[in-house]
């Protein structure tokens, strides 16, 4: 509890110093007012049988509805104060766990590359934190709350210790809060356990959250119900959830109930003790005043040793978000230093000015394994890119491919060997620089929830919120083949391209595909001198796939274009192309140069052209056979 007391001593400057002082104010006074109505009512019972035989006018009377306004004013007080506790808490918690979501976000966007991003561990830790946070439940902003709310049952033990201190007996007050004490002590250390238990079933959790989403949502119910799932993912639901709750059950019976049981008897017998030793001291000719007031006070600080709904779940639960997101920033930290590039956003070192190839691009000696991975990916691995023509890289899955784009764009850098622009280290370029003359189209593309005019201005944000620059987006629309697709929505390029938005529509996969190729146009023309296409036709029919190499590549004023795909229809009007085996170019030259050599690549060619043509000749037939 030290250390989390420490973590969020640590975050309350982040709620400000007036949300922090009001909360604390705030819980003074319910911590206060309690003892003070307990003091007013004990006060008016010790002074009713004197008052009585005195008469309304007298002074006994006076004190009597003194006491009972005392008591109404402290009673009254704290029913207004409980909402504003909850006001106030719920307050400081919304800005403590902004300040940490602001924090995600510039965690999840640091650095140039993407090694934490593709790191499990961390992204599963990045997860845990953006979940916490989201829901709010046990958040980092409820745990300081909570901590701060604890402030209010202090007081009020302080406040029940003394009454019964002054008004009784010092030992009597001492065993009461020992009692108290330890009560909270079995049931915190009991909730501590349970969640460090609940805190390893994460995986069956999350296996259980996982299909409890695929039984609720769209995306998954044609299939779901189309191949027969729905008795499967019930059954299987209910295995998983019971798998993690069948264990929980039992540590909780284990941790809370029976420890619980014995701390209780312990408490009881002292508390016992207390009030018989009370019930002597009326027996002995003690005050009402003074029975009153033990009295209430001993049973008043008991409820102290219950559970505290406003503050011990948030305490025990709410850090974890904290310290996942710690971590992650911390993992992420030590891989940039490791990995990143050094160079990134600052001035160019050695290198020239503009980064633009114009004789090529050159991987030399390079090396590469993923941070933590086993497989290495590129060894000692020598291409050339010849600058201003389409180089296109084939190979089977697991060859590099797209490994090559995230090392070309400086997602990664190498391990060993260099890349060279033109001679020149690419590591020397400014990457903000070199990477404003690269325009890329990634296999897994972004689909951003936006106008189709955004959709395609983000391949520059530069140059698309200027005004008039609708002509270079419509410009990059009609290369790609997607204008005519956009003017017919209902608002143009303005059309949100999202179902669940006001007007918005959706769009089929080759025609986001097209709008992604657009997206990079458009960062070609301004100032871009790289094309890297990953997997380009993937969602395209086979008409437009036949098209794309003469409609979209041919034209690119120029550029040096690198196409990786796995579709010989488009590979094979490549310049140059290169075949990547085991980390290394195995095969390279033009289309009819590698199909004369007979190797790798001709027999990858040969056998997609005898699929095609075996499906096109069934067509034939069939087409003919019904004629």
């Amino acid at each position: 509890m030290g250390a989390e007391l420490r973590q969020i001593a640590g975050l309350l400057p982040q709620g400000g110093p007036g949300p922090v002082l009001a909360v604390i104010v705030c819980n003074v006074l319910l911590g206060a007012l309690p003892v003070l109505f307990v003091v007013g009512t004990s006060v008016m019972l010790g002074l009713i049988p004197a008052a009585a035989e005195a008469g309304t006018g007298s002074a006994q009377w006076s004190a009597v509805v003194f006491a009972f306004v005392l008591a109404s004013v402290a009673f009254t007080a704290h029913q207004a104060l409980a909402p504003a506790q909850r006001t106030l808490g719920d307050h400081l918690a919304r800005r403590i766990d902004g300040r940490l979501f602001d924090r995600i976000i510039t965690a999840s966007l640091r650095g140039s590359g993407l090694a934490a991003l593709e790191n499990q561990h961390l992204i599963e830790r990045l997860g845990e934190a953006k979940q916490d946070l989201e829901l709010g439940m046990d958040s980092p902003g409820r745990a300081c709350a909570g901590a701060l709310h604890l402030i209010s049952r202090g007081v009020q033990l302080l406040g029940y210790l003394l009454v019964i201190g002054i008004g009784f007996s010092w030992t009597a007050g001492v065993g009461v809060v020992a009692a108290v004490l330890m009560f909270r002590y079995g049931l915190r250390s009991g909730l501590r356990k349970y969640s460090e238990s609940w805190e390893r079933l994460t995986k069956e959790r999350r296996e259980a959250r996982y299909l409890r989403q695929l039984a609720m949502g769209a995306a998954a119910g044609k299939e779901i119900r189309t191949f027969g799932l729905v008795e499967w993912l019930r059954d299987r639901h209910r295995a998983v959830y019971l798998r993690w709750l069948a264990p929980t059950w039992a540590e909780r019976r284990r941790l809370l109930l029976w420890p619980y049981l014995r701390y209780t008897a312990l408490g009881l017998g002292i508390t016992m003790g207390v009030l018989v030793a009370v019930a002597s001291a009326g027996a002995g000719g003690a005050s009402l005043t003074s029975l009153a007031l033990v009295t209430q006070a001993v049973l008043n600080c008991l409820r102290l040793g219950e559970f505290y709904p406003e503050s011990d779940m948030q305490t025990l639960h709410g850090m974890r978000a904290y310290r996942a997101l710690t971590e992650f920033e911390q993992g992420a930290e030590a891989l940039r230093r490791a990995r990143e590039p050094v160079a990134a956003g600052g001035t160019a070192g050695s290198g020239a000015a503009d980064p633009t190839p114009r004789q090529e691009i050159r991987f030399s000696h390079v090396s590469f394994r993923y941070p933590g991975g086993k497989h290495q990916v590129f060894d000692e691995l020598d291409l050339s890119i010849p600058a201003g023509m389409c180089t296109a890289i084939v190979g089977s899955n697991g060859a590099g491919k797209t490994t090559l784009i995230k090392l070309l764009t400086r997602l990664y850098e190498p391990d060993e060997g260099t890349i060279t622009i033109d001679g020149v280290d690419l590591a020397s370029f400014p990457l903000d620089a070199w990477r404003s003359r690269t325009a890329v189209v990634f296999q897994d593309f972004n689909r951003y929830e936006t106008s189709a005019a955004d959709n395609i201005g983000f391949g520059d944000v530069r140059h698309g919120d200027v005004a008039g620059d609708r002509d270079e987006i419509r410009g990059a629309a009609k290369d790609a083949g997607i204008l005519d697709t956009i003017e017919v929505l209902p608002d143009g390029l303005d059309t949100p391209l999202a179902k669940h938005m006001a007007r918005g529509v959706d769009l089929s996969g080759g025609q986001w595909q097209r709008l992604a190729l657009a997206r990079a146009l458009f960062r070609l023309r301004h100032n871009g001198g790289v094309l890297v296409l990953d997997e380009p036709t993937a969602s395209l029919d086979a008409r437009a796939e036949a098209r794309f190499f003469e409609e979209f590549v041919r034209p690119a004023n120029g550029a040096t274009t690198l196409l990786i795909s796995h579709r010989f229809s488009t590979v094979r009007h490549a310049d140059h192309i290169v075949v990547l085996s085991d980390g290394r170019v195995t095969e390279a030259g033009s289309h009819d140069e590698l199909v004369r050599a007979d190797g790798k690549y001709a027999r990858m060619f040969r056998l997609q052209a005898a699929r095609f043509t075996t499906a096109t000749s069934s067509s034939t037939d069939e087409s003919e056979g019904h004629g």
